[in-house]
């Protein structure tokens, strides 16, 4: 896993076989991150990663300038995998979290000016997690919420859609919370 920019671009993280993942590829992740820099600054943003894997969406944003990086995966290889690489390039901003993602966002008392979910697949309850972040309200006023999901999912009824992408097999359906004017 290549780190692609930021205070750590090129770094070379080798993840351990053994990880139950998906990584999200260069590519799109290459392409996710040049619209997120399109949408927003990095710099002092708080970021929530959900279902977080390899940990690869955490260490670009926290490369990338963010304040704070929140990753929450349930399985323990995956978030002892985190903090190990985390601590061994210095990343004392990234805090991590093995819990339900779910029971993450019911049980936090810190709201986030950027929200990424990438949940596995296959889950079953993945058109839920909008209402969730939303239902829960972590997700600051003008703040972005991101899901990585599979092309049957359609997000674009939400009331808080914003735009879609595709990246080959890849997509991410982009979320925004306005401010209330």
């Amino acid at each position: 896993m290549r780190i692609i920019a930021g205070y750590h671009k090129g770094r070379v993280l080798h993840i351990p076989r053994n990880l139950p993942v998906r990584p999200t590829t260069d590519r799109a992740k290459e392409a996710l991150f040049n619209i997120c820099g399109n949408l927003f600054e990095f710099e002092e943003k708080s970021v929530l990663d959900l279902f977080s894997g390899t940990g690869a969406i955490s260490f670009e944003f926290v490369s990338r300038g963010c304040e704070k990086v929140w990753a929450v995966d349930q399985n323990r290889s995956c978030t002892e995998w985190i903090k190990k690489a985390a601590k061994q390039i210095g990343m004392i901003n990234l805090s991590v979290h093995q819990m339900d993602s779910f029971k993450f966002m019911e049980r936090s008392i810190h709201s986030f000016d950027v929200i990424f979910a990438d949940p596995p697949y296959d889950m079953k309850n993945i058109e839920d997690l909008p209402n969730a972040v939303f239902k829960n309200a972590i997700l600051k006023s003008d703040g972005w919420m991101i899901v990585e999901h599979a092309s049957q999912i359609d997000f674009s009824n939400h009331p808080y859609f914003f735009d879609h992408r595709k990246y080959g097999s890849v997509n991410f359906t982009f979320f925004q919370r306005k401010t209330d004017v």
